[in-house]
């Protein structure tokens, strides 16, 4: 973890830079695979998987046998612990939920906004070193409580051309039937131009690492919807004197476990917390089963000391965290300060781990500084906003004059002509 003390204003860009690859090869080698799963459908998916995973899953829908199987190999105590996580998933995302309100903004003018679900959405499961059954709960729950119509899930499949069963009993559960055993840019593709197993869908959720994001940004060129520009994963802690070194040690960790592309930024507001914290991190890493990627993670990670609140909080929000732990006695007035982050944890009990699991709020979040114009995987992002307006004929004779004038104005005169004609009926018969 490299450590900055006070640096300068000028100097923040550089020092918050993510890590960075050669995009312009990945957009090459990603659209190649995608070109081919476009043409040649379910056997470019399973050639891609055979190639990329090193597994032949046979076929890429997961049978109902599956299904049972894999119910079976889950254990009690996780399904009562996947339990408590849906019902507070289904608890705050159901919240979101919106009545639709007649709006009169003059009178014989009534204006209003309903949500319609999104017919047809893809859940993207990443699978291989960690399969994020938890994500399924996320993006499932509020895709079914949007009533969309048809839910599919893309998640690769191990050695032994099984899924994780956990996932599968998670997607059971929330009674989503189409699974299919298919991970990576292959598919992204699938979904995005659906394939003789896999249909079509309107819009892509869920995290990946850079080639599925790559992936999602390029489908969504070509019409279909993704719900953010999403990477690796990160966390960013705020952590002061009064914070415990123990516990900002393990949620720095929890995040670099992800992978060695994962971000984690630590900012304290002195050497000595700083100190506290590094010992605990050395200390906790060497017990980690997966210490190799948390350790390559923390390689690509940051400390940086600032004693100034103000200019603390500046840094963190130019940042825009995906994860943000505010480690402090005055976590909850501190929290006022934030302007950008996907998802803010209060205080020294709210450690990262769950939100991403079972506290209620979504895990799907914006990372890359994107968290400055993004919010997080909502129930608003299973629906589309329609508009409607209902216009009485009195209602058009108050406000006909107003846009014939301002067509006018434009210029558009077929768009005045469209008022214009009805007020001439209105006019010439009795309402």
């Amino acid at each position: 973890m490299q450590v900055y003390n006070n640096p300068d204003r000028s100097r923040w860009a550089e020092i918050l830079r993510r890590p960075v690859i050669d995009t312009v090869w990945l957009e090459a080698q990603t659209q190649t695979i995608l070109d081919a799963v476009q043409q040649e459908g379910d056997a470019a998916v399973l050639r891609y998987t055979r190639q990329f995973d090193g597994v032949d899953p046979g076929s890429i829908l997961v049978t109902a046998a599956e299904f049972d199987a894999a119910e079976a190999a889950v254990s009690e105590p996780l399904k009562a612990a996947i339990a408590i996580a849906r019902q507070n998933i289904t608890r705050f995302h159901q919240q979101q939920q919106q009545t639709v309100e007649v709006i009169e903004t003059m009178p014989g003018v009534r204006c209003w906004r309903k949500s319609v679900a999104i017919t047809a959405v893809g859940l993207y499961i990443p699978g291989g070193t960690a399969p994020l059954f938890s994500t399924l709960l996320m993006l499932g729950i509020p895709a079914v409580l949007a009533g969309c119509k048809e839910i599919v899930v893309c998640t690769p499949c191990g050695k032994d051309k099984a899924i994780n069963p956990v996932i599968l009993y998670v997607a059971r559960i929330l009674g989503i039937t189409k699974v299919c055993k298919a991970g990576g840019i292959q598919a992204i593709g699938a979904m995005a131009y659906g394939t003789a197993s896999i249909p079509r869908v309107a819009k892509i959720f869920g995290p990946g690492n850079q080639y599925v994001t790559c992936a999602k940004q390029l489908v969504s060129k070509t019409g279909t919807a993704i719900d953010m520009p999403a990477g690796p994963s990160e966390v960013a802690v705020y952590a002061d004197a009064d914070s415990d070194p123990a516990f900002v040690a393990a949620d720095l960790l929890s995040q670099a476990e992800h992978g060695a592309d994962s971000q984690v930024l630590l900012l304290a507001t002195s050497a000595a917390v700083a100190t506290a914290i590094r010992q605990a991190l050395d200390k906790q890493l060497a017990t980690l089963p997966r210490r190799e990627y948390a350790a390559k993670a923390l390689l690509n990670s940051r400390c940086i000391i600032m004693e100034d609140t103000g200019t603390a909080f500046d840094l963190l929000n130019m940042y825009a965290p995906e994860h943000l732990i505010i480690a402090s006695n005055r976590a909850l007035e501190l929290s006022d300060k934030v302007v950008n982050a996907g998802s803010v944890f209060i205080g020294h009990y709210a450690p990262e781990s769950a939100g991403d699991y079972a506290s209620g709020t979504n895990h799907t979040l914006p990372t890359n500084g994107y968290a400055s114009a993004y919010s997080g995987v909502s129930l608003d992002s299973f629906v589309k906003k329609i508009t409607y307006q209902e216009i009485s004929p009195e209602g058009l004779r108050q406000l006909g004059p107003a846009v014939e004038v301002m067509a006018e104005a434009e210029g558009l005169v077929a768009h005045k002509n469209a008022v214009t004609i009805r007020l001439q009926k209105i006019n010439n018969h009795v309402i």
